[in-house]
């Protein structure tokens, strides 16, 4: 469940390198780029955002290179989820990997819950809940699993575990592997 005050991003094609500009690329590590989110923009005052659980935008949002720090920087800032009424599909990807729920509804009820300034978002239900009603989203059901149970590519595999090594055994070999030396 995420819920709390939304902020708007009343903007479409909002591409990674305006999420988060390339000269905050330079790190290894995941953190630290959050305070770089939408960098040009805030700074200049073109746009004011406020640090909410919910981000709300325009269609196409994640376009451009297929960055994980823009996803990164969204979540530092303070995002849990993002509702537009399309996304990217690399963006789509990354965030359902990374832990930032992105929910497509139509640009109505879009600007609906902008509007109402808060918003619940049941992810078991697949339901966004606000103060004109409730409104139904879809999501594969492995990305729902994903979301719900906060698992990463790795903790997907080890959910397999078992299967995993049923499979070993079954394929394992007496013959020795080409690497090992005699």
């Amino acid at each position: 469940m995420i819920e709390g005050k939304v902020s708007l991003l009343a903007r479409s094609d909002v591409d990674t390198d305006q999420i988060i500009p390339k000269q905050f690329l330079k790190r290894v590590e995941r953190t630290g780029f959050g305070e770089f989110l939408f960098y040009d923009w805030l700074r200049s005052g073109e746009i004011e955002l406020e640090a909410n659980p919910i981000l709300v935008s325009g269609r196409n949002f994640g376009s451009g290179s297929s960055r994980e720090h823009a996803v990164w920087a969204l979540r530092q800032f303070g995002f849990e989820a993002v509702i537009a009424p399309s996304f990217s599909d690399i963006f789509y990807a990354n965030c359902t990997k990374n832990g930032l729920l992105p929910v497509i509804l139509p640009q109505e009820e879009c600007e609906a819950i902008a509007a109402a300034g808060w918003a619940r978002i049941d992810v078991d239900e697949q339901s966004v809940d606000y103060a004109a009603g409730v409104v139904r989203f879809e999501i594969d059901e492995a990305v729902r699993h994903r979301m719900l149970e906060g698992l990463d590519d790795i903790a997907m595999t080890l959910e397999r575990g078992p299967e995993i090594e049923a499979f070993e055994r079954a394929h394992a070999t007496t013959v020795p592997g080409t690497t090992e030396l005699r």
